[in-house]
């Protein structure tokens, strides 16, 4: 018996990368003193960007076998 986790679409993984890493930027410079709204605005901006950029080079290419 081979346990496996499960299978999560691509698009989840980079949600859940983007989400989690907008919620540091904007935790983090909110706790170094930047303004709530800068820091909310930069961590939606970078979120966005993390996304993307996860989207759309963080899949593995598939092997040949």
């Amino acid at each position: 018996m081979h346990l496996r986790p499960p299978a999560f679409d691509h698009g989840v993984t980079s949600f859940l990368w983007a989400l989690l890493f907008g919620a540091f930027v904007w935790i983090g410079g909110a706790a170094v003193g930047y303004g709530s709204a800068t820091s909310f605005v930069a961590g939606c901006v970078v979120a966005f960007l993390a996304f993307v950029f996860v989207r759309v080079y963080g899949e593995d290419e598939p092997r040949r076998p």
